[in-house]
């Protein structure tokens, strides 16, 4: 595993954004972790997550796009972040846009936050975690609307790794779905990897106990091979 992979599992455990515990996804899953870039909460830790994204951006589909596009709310300051680490690690200028949830009807008029997409560019979409899939679907006919645009791929924090609505996992559905490509800064199983049995800061982070309970929640939701 990448160093800076393992650098960003241990930062998201210092910033308080993967938890482990008892809680409930946006699908309606009991899950025994849950990802939140809501708890990301300062000027360092937002510039050290934008180029955590954009290293998984620059590994994934170099820099040859136009608009990095972080649907509301959380991808708004996803895609500020992102656009900013691209520029200074990679010299790549790329557009950000983001979209309202109600359209503004003065001043500055329409849905879109940040810069227009107009036809012909290409589009990464920027979130922080894809459980089953829903959000895409309200967020690609937002992009599609603009014209006739080139959506490239779609990046987030962490693959959680299960199920989408039907046997192959979220982020496989939505490659085949939408004839995108996607990626992840990380994945779950990278996460217990490097977690499982080690201590970070004197703590165990995923005991014997925590590890069983991810596993049997991998055996309801996980991906059939």
């Amino acid at each position: 595993m990448e160093i800076y992979k393992q650098e960003f599992i241990e930062f998201m455990v210092e910033c308080g954004v993967l938890k482990f515990g008892d809680f409930v996804t946006k699908s309606g899953r009991k899950t025994p972790f849950f990802v939140n870039t809501g708890f990301y909460q300062t000027g360092s830790q937002l510039k050290k997550l934008g180029e955590y994204y954009a290293r998984a951006i620059e590994q994934k589909y170099g820099h040859e796009f136009d608009v990095l596009f972080g649907p509301a709310y959380k991808g708004i300051p996803l895609s500020v972040t992102t656009a900013i680490s691209l520029s200074e690690l990679y010299g790549a200028d790329i557009r950000y846009c983001s979209n309202r949830k109600e359209i503004k009807d003065h001043g500055d008029k329409g849905i879109l936050l940040g810069s227009p997409i107009y036809d012909k560019d290409r589009v990464v979409i920027i979130e922080d975690v894809t459980t089953a899939g829903t959000s895409i679907g309200e967020t690609m006919p937002i992009i599609k609307a603009q014209g006739a645009v080139d959506i490239i791929g779609l990046v987030v924090s962490v693959d959680r790794m299960e199920r989408g609505q039907g046997t192959k996992s979220a982020l496989k559905e939505i490659e085949e779905n939408y004839q995108i490509v996607t990626t992840a800064i990380v994945t779950m199983q990278e996460v217990v990897e490097h977690l499982y049995n080690r201590p970070y800061c004197g703590k165990i982070i995923i005991d014997d106990k925590l590890k069983n309970e991810i596993d049997a929640y991998y055996e309801q939701y996980g991906v059939k091979e």
